[in-house]
């Protein structure tokens, strides 16, 4: 077994323990069931002097579930809708998760 197909199987268990399903709705496609885990922290940013606490929704997804997120699709989990905000990004080393940062719709 190769360090990859390691990482992927223990990614998939971590999906199934702690991910939500969600709808994935692109622009002028079919909808897809996919698995979701949330992450809501806290963004504080700085202008000037001032410091601005803003909340944020962003989710990952496995790139095996959703090949290519686009900005402006919609994700629609437990009846909330949010958009698709910029472009998605694969931050993790092996590249098997996007992360998608959204806005409510």
């Amino acid at each position: 077994m190769t360090f990859a197909s390691l990482a992927s199987e223990v990614l998939d268990v971590t999906f199934d323990e702690f991910g939500v399903d969600a709808l994935y709705s692109p622009q002028g496609g079919a909808a897809v069931n996919i698995r979701v885990i949330a992450m809501r922290p806290d963004e504080i940013t700085g202008f000037g002097e001032t410091r601005v606490h803003t909340e944020t929704a962003l989710f990952e997804v496995r790139v095996s579930e959703l090949a290519e997120p686009r900005p402006d699709d919609l994700l629609t989990i437990d009846g909330a809708d949010y958009v698709i905000q910029g472009e998605p990004e694969r931050r993790d080393p092996h590249r098997l998760f996007w992360t998608l940062d959204t806005r409510p719709a």
